[in-house]
Parts: structure tokens; C-alpha cells; sequence
């Protein structure tokens, strides 16, 4: 006959469920394997978990809890991805406040209780204006003009509103990434379309509609899986990346359907000439802008957004200042994304948020969407070679991105420099 747990068995079967459920929504909210163990780990200990390990992929969890002669393993499953700040900060500061502590089961859960049912900070339609102002600065970045810039505000706003409501009505993921970039294309062609009409501008402001779907870079998983891979988290690491060339190919695919439609095609612009003064300048408040933007469409309070707004400022501005004195661009993004790091250790203690709040969304500022989306948009056409030098550019400037943080996550975090 089937024995009755003893009590012991039954506190470490709530006290493990409880530290799943804090890994559980540390990942739903988008941060890397690496802190979601951390946090589980903390939590455990405050419970009376004498050991607490745990396997974490994109999408799944598996953890085994142990105490005494007793252990007890567990397995979840994560079917929504997405990127919440403010969630990741509010567990960030929860586990922290358990460190050298003991803690109750009814404690945790109460807590854990209200921060899963704490709205999201902005509803669609503000959410879809922050997407649509870090575009804008991106179609200035992508030496776009007002034109562009203007058409780029509508169609990033409209995709991005389209893709919240239909994420939170539950559709796939990936197909609602398509029904997005085609909605923000459509909408930008549209507007350039109408000004074209009215004598006010030249056709070939039609070139910069591929700023209008970058909102749907898969920054925070490009990031966060480099990061998973320097701390040989593979599994996890794979499956970001993999997550995150994905829904890339799933917006690019519409991006190109739309220009095959059109007849468009997706080239650089030709710079702007500015005085040097004047272009540093702009780049500075167009980096500010873009950052802050996608730092509060990813659910960031706003003094969050502001750190990550300052630091992005000074090192993508940085970045493009090293780019003009010729230096290779993979150097200078892993320059850029070593300052950020350093800057982000500096600044997030202080401030008590997690760093990874800061750092990557003064990061995607410099994920080289546009050079991407042309990869795969030539890829489909044929164009080979075009699609392979677009490619490898893009490949080599993520690839730098994650080293730069990476490195500076070893000078400054004894966990990350030392295997243990």
C-alpha cells in the first residue's frame, strides 16, 4: 500500500512549488536562464530548501528541491513569451529582500500573488506610442528625414497596437509578428504614398519603411541568450537564439512580401550632411529617444527607463562616433555594449533593479535590425550574396554585442568570472 506523506513531505512539496512559481514567472517575463535559477535559488533557501537545482530552457522548467532524505522535482511549462520590466524588477527585489532570512510559504505566496496580478503599467495604445517614438529615432539613426520619420511614427504605432491586442487575445506568436510588420509596411508606404500625392516629397522616402517594423526585433532573446551561452547554458541559450531568428524571419518574410507587392526595395539612405557638432547632437537625443522608448514599451517604470535612457545615449552615440573614424563596426558595437555593461553595473545597484533592465534596452538600440531584415528580404529574392553580406554584418554585430556584455558581467560579478 501507497504510504501518506509525513508533514516534512508536505511542507517541502508547497515550499518547492513555491520556488517554481517564482522561476515560472521570472521567465514568462523574459529574463535569461541564468537569473531565473538565481532568483528560484534565493527563494528556496529563505524557505528552508537545503538545496534547490533546477534545468531551465525558453519554455520549460524543471526543478528538483532537497531536504534531508527527502527531494521533491517538479516541471513547468512557460507558453507565453514576452518581455515585462516591471514584473522582473518587482521578483528582482523580492528574492533579495529573503537573502539571510527565513521566510513562510503563506509569505511568499502572498507576495508572489500580488505581483502576478499587478497590471501592466501602460494599456495598448500608450504602449503602441512608445513603440512608435523608438522608431521614429531609429528611422533618424537610419539617416531617415522628417518624411520618414513621421510615416515610420504611424506604421510602427499601428503594428504595434495590432500586435498587443491579438497577443493578449492568445494567437501565435509568430503569426501575429507577420500580421504586424505587413500592418506597420502598409501603414508607412501609405502615408509616404499620400504626401508623394500632395507634391511634398520624392518617391524615394519609400526606402525607409524598413524602420517601421523594428520594434519587432527580438532584442531581450538575441541578448539574453548570448548571455545564457557565455555562462554554457546551452540549451537555454539555442533556444533563444532560435526563438529569436524565428520571429526575425516571421517579420521579415511579411517585410518582403509587402515589397514584392509594392516593387520596393529595401536600401540604405543616403546620411544627412550635418555639421559634425550638430550630428553628435542629434544622435545623442535620437539614442535617448529610441531607448527610452523601447525600454517603456518593454513595461519599465519610468525611472528605470530614464537609466537606460541615459546609458544608451552615451554609448550608442559613442558607437557611431567610432563607426565615422572607420573602426570596424563589431568593434565598436562590442565597445558600445562593454560600456553599457560597466555603466549598468554602476547605475541598477543603486537603483535596486535588476541589470538587466538597464542594459538591454540601451543594447537593442544597436541590434542591427535593418541589416537583418535586407539579409532575409535578399535571401528570398535570390540575391545570394547581397543576403550573405547583410547576414554576416548582422551576425558579427550581435555576436560583439553579447561579448561586450558578457565581459562586462566577468569584471564586474564574481558569479560570472569564476566556475563553480
Amino acid at each position: 500500500m501507497p504510504t501518506q506523506p509525513t508533514d516534512d513531505e508536505l511542507e517541502l512539496i508547497r515550499q518547492s512549488g513555491v520556488a517554481l512559481r517564482v522561476g515560472r514567472l521570472s521567465l514568462s517575463a523574459g529574463t535569461g536562464s541564468y537569473r531565473v535559477k538565481s532568483s528560484m535559488a534565493r527563494v528556496a533557501r529563505a524557505l528552508g530548501i537545503d538545496r534547490h537545482q533546477a534545468h531551465v530552457t525558453l519554455t520549460e522548467i524543471t526543478t528538483t528541491s532537497h531536504r534531508g532524505n527527502s527531494f521533491r522535482t517538479e516541471v513547468t511549462e512557460v507558453r507565453s513569451v514576452g518581455i515585462n520590466a516591471d514584473r522582473l524588477s518587482e521578483l528582482e527585489h523580492l528574492a533579495g529582500s529573503l537573502v539571510g532570512r527565513q521566510a513562510t510559504v503563506d509569505e511568499v505566496t502572498a507576495e508572489l500573488d500580488r505581483i502576478e496580478s499587478k497590471p501592466l503599467l501602460y494599456r495598448p495604445v500608450v504602449n503602441a506610442l512608445w513603440a512608435a517614438i523608438a522608431c521614429a529615432a531609429f528611422a533618424f539613426l537610419n539617416n531617415g528625414g522628417p518624411v520618414e520619420m513621421g510615416a515610420v511614427f504611424i506604421g510602427a504605432w499601428l503594428g504595434q497596437l495590432v500586435r498587443r491586442l491579438l497577443l493578449h487575445r492568445g494567437l501565435n506568436q509568430f503569426g501575429v509578428t507577420m500580421v504586424a510588420a505587413a500592418v506597420a509596411c502598409l501603414a508607412y508606404l501609405g502615408v509616404v504614398s499620400l504626401v508623394h500625392e500632395l507634391g511634398a516629397t520624392e518617391a524615394r522616402h519609400a526606402a525607409g519603411y524598413i524602420s517601421a517594423v523594428l520594434f519587432l526585433i527580438p532584442g531581450f532573446p538575441l541578448v539574453t541568450g548570448g548571455l545564457d551561452l557565455a555562462k554554457l547554458d546551452f540549451s537555454a541559450g539555442v533556444a533563444r537564439l532560435s526563438y529569436a531568428l524565428v520571429v526575425l524571419t516571421s517579420a521579415a518574410l511579411a517585410v518582403w512580401g509587402v515589397s514584392m507587392v509594392a516593387g520596393l526595395s529595401p536600401e540604405p539612405a543616403v546620411a544627412p550632411t550635418f555639421d559634425p557638432a550638430v550630428m553628435t547632437a542629434l544622435r545623442l537625443v535620437a539614442s535617448f529617444v529610441g531607448v527610452l522608448g523601447f525600454a517603456l514599451m518593454f513595461n519599465s517604470p519610468g525611472r528605470m527607463a530614464l537609466a537606460a535612457a541615459v546609458v544608451g545615449m552615451v554609448a550608442n552615440t559613442g558607437r557611431l562616433l567610432l563607426v565615422d573614424a572607420d573602426v570596424p563596426v563589431q568593434a565598436a558595437a562590442a565597445g558600445a555594449a562593454l560600456l553599457v555593461g560597466v555603466l549598468a553595473a554602476l547605475i541598477a545597484p543603486r537603483m535596486g533593479v535588476p541589470r538587466i533592465t538597464v542594459s538591454v534596452p540601451a543594447v537593442v538600440i544597436m541590434v542591427p535590425g535593418a541589416a537583418a531584415y535586407r539579409a532575409i528580404f535578399f535571401l528570398s529574392n535570390g540575391d545570394t550574396t547581397s543576403a550573405l553580406a547583410y547576414g554576416v554584418q548582422a551576425g558579427l554585430v550581435v555576436i560583439a554585442l553579447c561579448i561586450g556584455l558578457a565581459v562586462a558581467r566577468m569584471v564586474s560579478d564574481r558569479e560570472w568570472a569564476f566556475e563553480r
